[in-house]
């Protein structure tokens, strides 16, 4: 069987971790998102695989290729050159997979393997032409609501529905299995409210006037998040570091205490002193020490070098450094920061309530208890600078030495401290 996933979206309400890759293309435990979507499809039987793409797709076709040197699975391409909608982009598969059932997913899932088989599976069982996976919420207004019938068949579509409706809580979990037959329903669609072709419209019209059925697939039991804000990557990094094994391919040097199940990568030197809790990820050519502190669910890059700082629950891109004195907690840094000599992340309110985050210009619960901070690539700290829990520091800024964040910083940004007039903001003139 064929697959198809979209990985063309900017993932705006990533942002900045997104500003320099595709949202598929975030690593957590040494590698992409989407790499482990492929790595499981491929599992479970798929043995060719369209990647519709978009922004930064050099990132995506540089990586994966044509699939068969790397993963053993054929890898072809589409590039979305526009953004219309969920129907418009599945739209672009037609030519790729002519006359047999396929299975659908977006780029930006992260799913217990498991799923891919039996979802696979339950197709497979029942002569349909059309399969969603679905996944129960606490939140229905919040989703896609698709309500079944007695018979576990697709009956009603409510997007976002109100609270009075009760539609059930059966939320679209965005893996499907369909029928070629798709594609008429798909020519059928008409742009939505939104000004988009909707790939629900699209899935009605195959069951009203296309007389095809679509069978419910919930999920229990197995991991699945679609990522779409940042704190959901520290659910994806706990569930990935929670399946390592222990192995040590780096050098550990005497007095090093490593506990629990740590993956150490090739030419990584661990320095006496340094104390690691797994399960965590640390990857090649890493320098970690002396005296480090790393506790459990760490995620580390290549090229890095954590240094006498505790990192706590994070995850660090590559060619990043938390050199002196650091102290990172439930955070993620982006590639090619660098933190100065004091900088520390609070991750803590002082009454215990969840952080508040800013997503595109709208305050959001996370309800997290404890997030510190979003830092975008190529930031610069100078010493003892720190960042207030749950703020977000754009792309290619520099905080000033001595400087308290205590606010999003925009990207290309030069953020300090002045010693009569308080905090300014000007164009980053390093970049």
């Amino acid at each position: 069987m064929k697959s198809v996933i979209l990985a063309a979206g900017k993932g705006m309400r990533l942002m900045p971790i997104t500003s320099s890759r595709p949202k598929p293309m975030i690593p957590i435990a040494g590698k992409p998102l989407l790499e482990y979507t492929i790595l499981g499809l491929k599992e479970a039987g798929i043995d060719e695989i369209l990647l519709i793409v978009g922004y930064k797709e050099d990132i995506i076709r540089n990586y994966f290729g044509n699939g068969i040197d790397k993963f053993q699975i054929k890898i072809e391409y589409k590039t979305q050159e526009e953004y219309l909608g969920t129907a418009h982009a599945f739209g672009y598969a037609k030519d790729f997979i002519k006359d047999e059932p396929f299975l659908m997913i977006y780029g930006d899932l992260l799913v217990d393997p498991i799923i891919f088989k039996e979802t696979l599976r339950k197709f497979n069982e029942n002569k349909i032409e059309g399969l969603i996976s679905l996944i129960e919420v606490k939140n229905p207004q919040d989703y896609g609501i698709i309500s079944l019938n007695s018979d576990g068949f697709v009956e009603k579509i409510v997007e976002k529905p109100s609270t009075d409706l009760n539609v059930g809580n059966l939320a679209n979990a965005g893996i499907y299995i369909f029928d070629p037959l798709i594609f008429k329903a798909i020519e059928k669609t008409e742009k939505s409210v939104r000004n988009e072709y909707e790939f629900t419209d699209s899935m009605e019209i195959l069951i009203n006037q296309l007389n095809g059925k679509i069978i419910g697939h919930v999920i229990k039991d197995h991991f699945w998040s679609d990522i779409g804000l940042p704190w959901q990557l520290f659910e994806a990094n706990i569930f990935l570091l929670d399946r390592i094994e222990r192995t040590i391919l780096g050098n550990v040097e005497e007095n090093v205490h490593i506990f629990g199940n740590v993956h150490i990568g090739k030419n990584t030197n661990v320095k006496s002193g340094s104390y690691i809790q797994g399960p965590c990820f640390i990857g090649e050519n890493t320098l970690i020490g002396p005296n480090a502190y790393i506790r459990p669910h760490t995620s580390v890059g290549d090229n890095c070098h954590i240094g006498i700082s505790e990192v706590k629950n994070s995850i660090i891109f590559s060619n990043s450094n938390v050199p002196h004195f650091n102290y990172v907690g439930d955070s993620i840094i982006c590639e090619k920061v660098n933190l100065g000599a004091g900088s520390k992340t609070s991750n803590l309110r002082f009454d215990n309530k969840s952080v508040w985050v800013k997503i595109k210009g709208k305050r959001i619960d996370s309800g997290r208890r404890k997030l510190g901070a979003i830092i975008g690539p190529n930031v610069q700290t100078g010493i003892n600078a720190n960042i207030m829990c749950g703020k977000k520091i754009g792309e290619n800024s520099v905080i000033g030495a001595q400087t308290l964040v205590s606010e999003d910083v925009p990207p290309n940004t030069l953020y300090y401290q002045d010693s009569y007039e308080g905090i300014k903001k000007k164009s980053n003139p390093f970049y």
